[in-house]
């Protein structure tokens, strides 16, 4: 019999988890809700937080200019996104260069489609810019992890 405590990682208990709650979503949810889309949603919604906390702390204590403290906070919160999704959520043990540079193509794609053409495009169609950024952000999730589940992290780079 295998020793638990040597085997049982973070990312394992992480893992089954996220395939615990899965399996008990309501209406059929179950069914078509993976653990991996759980698992996204807790990593990015934290690196969320940790992007709004380097913000105020840039914008707010340290006085840096709008633009740039945006932008330190988004770096920042995809390349923890990056790193926790890799170990945690998809567990991949492929070359870590390759996936980077292909994670940089799709945040790029990601920040000029849904943060820029979307909720640009929603506002400049009347529908107010708070709602716009909402809705595209439900899209940028959506492109996001299907993105990195079947390009960034796929199956057959582990």
């Amino acid at each position: 019999m295998l020793d638990t405590a040597t085997t049982d990682t973070r990312p394992d208990r992480f893992t089954r988890c996220c395939a615990a709650v899965a399996a008990r979503l309501p209406f059929g949810l179950n069914r078509v809700v993976p653990a991996t889309f759980l698992g996204f949603a807790l990593i990015n919604s934290f690196t969320f937080g940790v992007d709004l906390v380097l913000l105020t702390l840039c914008r707010g204590v340290i006085g840096l200019p709008l633009w740039l403290s945006i932008t330190i906070g988004y770096l920042c919160a995809f390349g923890l996104a990056f790193v926790l999704n890799r170990r945690f959520n998809f567990h991949s043990h492929a070359p870590v260069g390759r996936q980077a540079a292909i994670y940089v193509v799709v945040v790029i794609v990601n920040y000029l489609a849904f943060i820029l053409g979307v909720g640009t495009g929603l506002t400049a169609l009347g529908l107010d810019y708070r709602l716009s950024r909402l809705l595209a952000g439900g899209c940028e999730a959506i492109y996001m992890y299907s993105a990195m589940r079947w390009i960034v992290f796929r199956k057959t780079d582990c």
